[in-house]
């Protein structure tokens, strides 16, 4: 029986220290002075980009997903993405009813947890309405040296992420195609949440430990000329 409890709680210590996060782990650190947009001005095309989010329960488990609407723009300059700015509307928050089992919240809808992000237990959307996103570099992806979920990644970009009052610069791999009409760029990285201080509740509060501090971001972002 006590070789049997060592086992379980041994499984229980590696399943809870496991996350559910799939995109390339990002770099962070200090935030750095953002590239000067030249050249060609491309505009996101809301309708057809799209900013995904998904959270995870301690261990992977119950996962929380859906989007966030963002504008912006990018630079092209000799055929290279060299800059760009983007602005991510916090209370365009939606979650997936997909992702949210009512049988198991008690009752609480999608739209209740919408509700809840934008409170000042996490986002405070009342106070800071936006989130923003200001490319710092971009240089090319070394497949000799450098990995990545995204399949075709072409370019490694680096940019100041600020929300809240908080700005931590992130790198991450990404696809960008460049064309005379329109530019792309997907990518799939993930965060430490608390990186911008996003915890619910104080420090050490049994609340915030059962939500597991990294947080998907998938980009898929068309801007046209």
């Amino acid at each position: 029986m006590k070789k049997l409890s060592f086992l379980a709680v041994l499984a229980s210590f590696v399943l809870y220290s496991c996350g559910g996060a799939t995109g390339d782990k990002a770099t962070t650190g200090a935030a750095e002075q953002v590239a000067e947009q030249s050249g060609a001005t491309y505009t996101v095309d809301s309708s057809s980009s799209t900013l995904k989010w998904k959270g995870y329960h301690k261990g992977g488990f119950d996962p929380r997903f859906g989007t966030l609407a963002t504008t912006g723009t990018v630079s092209v300059e000799n055929g290279t993405l060299t800059a760009g700015s983007f602005i991510i509307d916090i209370k365009s928050i939606v979650t997936d009813a997909a992702s949210v089992d009512t049988l198991k919240t008690g009752g609480k809808t999608s739209l209740d947890l919408d509700n809840h992000l934008k409170t000042a237990d996490f986002f405070d959307a009342e106070t800071y309405p936006t989130a923003k996103f200001e490319i710092t570099s971009v240089v090319d992806f070394d497949a000799a040296n450098d990995v990545s979920v995204v399949e075709g990644a072409t370019h490694i970009i680096s940019g100041n992420l600020t929300i809240k009052d908080q700005t931590v610069n992130v790198t991450f791999p990404a696809k960008t195609t460049i064309a005379d009409d329109a530019v792309t760029v997907a990518s799939k990285f993930t965060i430490n949440r608390q990186d911008w201080g996003l915890t619910y509740g104080t420090e050490g509060d049994p609340k915030d430990w059962m939500i597991s501090q990294e947080v998907d971001i998938e980009l898929n972002i068309k801007a046209n000329k």
